[in-house]
């Protein structure tokens, strides 16, 4: 039974806006023709058959139409790392026949230019004094169509189908349809780097995709039809735009609707009126009351109608069904109200990367999943970066209950500007009419942009742009363009998506949990939306590489693979993607976490839950670019942190002795649809194995929708700890799926040391030496005296975006990986990744360079390097040396450790270990190799392209690598 509920609700949505009564399927097989020099219009091509055939729809890469990659290939999209061309390392992959592409995904097939289309039709009879239509649902990019070789117009939209009124040039029978396509950025450039067109992400391909049809309409017919919803008069306001070919007409309009998709069912009752279309058109408004029982779409509960709209006139009668939902979309205030609830955006950005196709799902059932993922991830909003997708993301959007931000398909930067007069000016606006007009109906387009980060003289048009939108269409919210931290602001906006109050503090203070970013949009006046909150990465998942079976494959990661195999870390794969993938996982908790906590703030977008596959190859995601898990992080972890319920703590530090008393002040971000009565929070603090410590009662209160509610304290005396211990405190909304959880670690406030034997000295001087040669035991604690590994800056967190892109900007590290079974961490509670408390020790520390150590050889905290590196680095190894035993780090383990509890612990951890029997280093490593991390310096890695668009030029001041 749900099935068929399910394919019905589906055949519903899809027949939205089509006239599916009155139309003929024309895919399949067409003619074909490349047109490399352009000369198909002077020698007349489409009056001629095409020599070539193509199955449509799809593109030419998916059909392996175009040329074969090769190291001359002209990319649409910046390179701002042009290593690739002149490292010697590279020399092999830029080879014929085995050409590997490190910024991005590598095509089978890559051409950018004219291809011709053709294929002979047939009209129906029936469709005698008909209008008749072709429809193109997405083609890229410009189409120029010729109907029995007469020429009948060119259109250019990236957003919207390309329709073409063909009734005056076809007869009843077969015709000659041929199809000119270009891709070229000519004139009306939206920028390179677009998201609609670069091959940083979709590529930028030759074809059409989604449906094709002939369709037949009266010759009087409705243009247009939007539905205003009027939730508080409890009625649909619906604006018609009526055409006719004849100068006068009287037509009766007919609207009806009832709800198709929810187990509650309303039906509208019809409601009817007649016109007088003169001069050929008509714009009328009729109102359709929805009545008591109406029913509201938001994420809760998405209901949903389908408005039947029919015309009926002397010349024939058209119907048309019209999916909508009664939704308010408004801003009070510095936040956004769903039907008058309070709502926080969690949100993901959504970048075009779909590399099975090339190109974004024309499919319901492909977006549909795509957004139950991110539900299951607890977001319930997405931003399309520089693109607009197809019908069928609003289509799956409404039926999940999901927020939509589409842009204009834009990035008018790094080539285009904006507010200079260009046509991207005119092109810009006039696209987002287009999709607004095709896509205005649905209850989840709620935001509108124009794009993402422009440049020129851009905010006196983004203003312009926001005045427009605001009064031609009520029923969403407007900004003027999605911009980083470093652009201006623009004092028109409705609302802000822009970076600057996002990030972790971690590089110059401890972690916590108390913070917020209320100090960065305080004097902000509207609600203030994260840009592109993230973008921490972790290490590439090789086993990800058989995924890609279809247009694009991931030659950037067997690139990165073979370094690591090359770097004798071959083996190291899987576990340096879970150990970088836990930071990455952290990182994004307490961004989260402290976006949840800063009063007024309206939401976040993450850049992006999914992995993005160009500028580098951006490894941001949670999930990989396929919307799936990597292993390290589940959707039920995450919502813990991450849903419209989730109970928080300010704590102030991560790290106690036992003479200490652990406090976190308890509340909740609660933006539900309703209030909870009465609720009861409780906490427990146990060990990793389950053992309870403390447990009790927070609060009994009721809570209402906002953040920053408080709900009461947790409190905790250590002194009955007398071990090292990792401890964790959760909180849990009984009764609900609330519950969160953070750990916090506890040492002894008194430390005995015990040096016994060991040598412990900061450089590799005369006397370890003889040590060594005596066969003693000895500690290097060697921080800030490292010179091979100097060249790569560690911080707690890991890569940003990733180092290819930003020129070897720091961090360049993405986690450590940690030998947790060695015996030295007996004393030292450890995962194998990194957690809090390993933040006082590796915080802008030195690594170590083990390039020239033998091939097996693994520190016992390895450093994971950058992927386009992958240098074999870390913090703290063991060897034979000489007749001696040996550790070194490059950690600080000796200095003012009456303040730095954990490197206390750690020194005590490494001369218990060295003066226990376990101390048995495995590899012998010679003596000159050891003086070697003292005195070697490795090359400087060079970009070599010294152009770079403005956001990406180095901050004065910093000098970076």
């Amino acid at each position: 039974m749900q099935k068929i509920f399910f394919t019905a609700l589906l055949f519903f949505a899809i027949i939205t806006n089509i006239v599916a009564q009155n139309a003929t399927d024309i895919s399949g097989k067409w003619k074909f023709q490349i047109d490399r020099n352009d000369m198909g219009i002077r020698e007349k091509w489409f009056a001629k058959t095409l020599q070539d055939e193509i199955n449509l729809p799809g593109s030419m890469p998916e059909k392996l139409k175009g040329d074969d990659v090769t190291v001359h290939t002209k990319w649409t999209g910046s390179l701002y790392d042009s290593s690739y061309y002149y490292n010697p390392y590279m020399e092999k992959y830029r080879v014929e026949g085995n050409v590997k592409l490190p910024f991005f995904l590598t095509p089978d097939k890559h051409y950018v230019g004219v291809a011709w289309y053709q294929k002979e039709v047939s009209i129906p009879s029936n469709w005698k004094n008909k209008r008749i239509l072709l429809f193109l649902e997405r083609p890229h990019i410009e189409t120029t169509l010729w109907i029995n070789n007469k020429e009948v117009g060119t259109q250019n939209s990236l957003c919207v189908p390309h329709v073409y009124d063909i009734t005056q040039w076809v007869s009843k029978g077969k015709c000659r349809v041929s199809i000119r396509i270009d891709n070229r950025i000519k004139e009306i450039n939206v920028g390179p780097d677009s998201h609609s067109i670069t091959d940083q992400t979709q590529g930028n391909w030759n074809g059409i995709v989604g449906r094709m049809e002939l369709q037949a309409t009266p010759v009087t017919h409705f243009d247009d039809i939007q539905i205003y919803p009027d939730l508080q008069n409890k009625k649909a306001n619906v604006k018609i735009k009526l055409v006719t070919g004849f100068n006068q007409d009287n037509v009766q309009i007919r609207l009806s609707a009832k709800s198709f998709n929810t187990g509650k069912q309303h039906v509208v009752p019809s409601v009817s009126k007649d016109f007088i279309i003169k001069e050929g058109v008509l714009e009328c408004q009729m109102d359709l009351p929805m009545g008591e029982n109406m029913l509201t779409w938001d994420e809760f509960d998405p209901a949903l109608y389908k408005l039947q709209a029919e015309l009926i006139s002397k010349h024939g009668k058209e119907s048309k069904t019209v999916q909508f939902g009664m939704r308010e979309f408004k801003i009070e205030g510095k936040w956004f109200y769903v039907n008058g609830n309070k709502t926080m955006l969690r949100g993901t950005v959504e970048n075009c990367d779909f590399p099975l196709t090339g190109y974004a799902p024309m499919s319901i059932k492909e977006w549909e999943r795509v957004f139950r993922i991110c539900r299951k991830y607890g977001l319930n909003h997405m931003r399309f970066h520089s693109f607009c997708p197809p019908e069928a993301a609003f289509i799956a959007a409404d039926l999940v209950g999901f927020y939509l931000q589409p842009e204009g398909p834009s990035w008018p930067n790094h080539g285009p500007k904006l507010g200079l007069g260009q046509p991207i000016d005119k092109y810009l606006m006039e696209e987002t009419i287009r999709l607004t007009k095709e896509y205005g109906n649905y209850a989840s387009y709620c935001m509108l942009a124009c794009g993402n980060e422009p440049s020129g003289r851009w905010v006196a048009w983004v203003s312009d742009f926001v005045d427009y939108w605001k009064k031609a269409d009520s029923r969403r919210v407007y900004t003027g363009a999605s911009v980083g931290g470093s652009w201006q602001w623009q004092p028109r906006n409705e609302y802000h998506v822009k970076a600057g109050a996002r990030g972790l503090s971690w590089v110059g203070s401890i972690p916590e949990s108390n913070s917020d970013y209320r100090q960065r949009i305080d004097s902000v006046k509207q609600p203030y939306v994260s840009h592109e909150t993230g973008q921490w990465c972790a290490f590439p998942n090789f086993n990800e590489i058989k995924k890609y079976t279809g247009v694009n494959k991931a030659k950037n990661f067997e690139i990165f693979r073979d370094l690591l195999n090359d770097g004798k870390m071959g083996d190291k794969a899987h576990d340096f993607m879970m150990a970088s993938g836990k930071l990455q996982a952290l990182c994004y908790k307490h961004e989260i976490e402290k976006t949840l906590r800063t009063p007024d703030y309206a939401g976040f977008q993450l850049l992006a839950l999914n992995d993005y596959s160009g500028q580098g190859t951006a490894l941001v995601g949670l999930l990989d670019v396929f919307f799936e898990e990597k292993g390290y992080v589940t959707s039920e972890q995450v919502r813990r942190f991450c849903s419209s319920t989730v109970p928080l703590a300010r704590i102030d530090k991560f790290v106690y002795t036992n003479n200490e008393i652990f406090k976190a002040n308890i509340e909740v971000a609660h933006f539900h649809k309703n209030p909870l009565k009465n609720a009861l929070v409780t906490y427990t603090i146990k060990d990793k194995w389950g053992k309870l410590f403390s447990n009790g009662t927070v609060c009994t209160k009721d809570i209402p929708v906002g953040n920053c509610f408080e709900l009461g304290q947790v409190s905790y005396d250590l002194k009955d700890i007398t071990e090292p211990i990792q401890l964790n405190l959760e909180v849990r909304i009984e009764g609900t799926d609330a519950v969160n959880d953070w750990d916090f670690w506890v040492y002894p406030e008194k430390v005995e040391m015990n040096q016994g034997e060991v040598y412990v000295t900061d450089s590799l001087d005369s006397k370890a030496q003889q040590i060594l040669e005596q066969g003693g035991n000895v500690l290097i604690t060697a921080a800030g005296k490292i010179s091979y590994g100097k060249e790569v800056v560690q911080y707690f967190t890991p890569v940003f975006w990733n180092t290819s892109w930003f020129k070897m900007r720091p961090p360049h590290t993405t986690g450590i990986l940690v030998n947790d079974k060695h015996p030295l961490f007996r004393n030292f509670p450890t995962e194998f990744h990194s957690n809090l408390q390993w933040w006082e020790l590796l915080n802008k520390a030195q690594v170590m360079q083990f390039t020239e150590f033998p091939d097996h050889f693994q520190p016992l905290i390895q450093s994971i390097d950058t992927w386009f590196v992958s240098r074999k680095i870390g913090m703290l190894f063991e060897a034979n040396v000489l007749k001696g035993k040996l550790i070194m780090t490059s950690m600080d383990l000796t200095s003012r450790l009456d303040q730095r509890v954990v490197a206390r612990q750690m020194y005590k951890s490494v001369l218990d270990y060295m003066n226990s029997d376990n101390f048995r280093p495995a590899e012998q490593v010679d003596i000159e190799i050891i003086r070697n991390l003292f005195i070697k310096k490795a090359p400087k890695i060079d970009s070599f392209t010294k152009d770079s668009p403005d956001e990406l030029k180095p901050v004065k001041g910093n000098k970076g690598i």
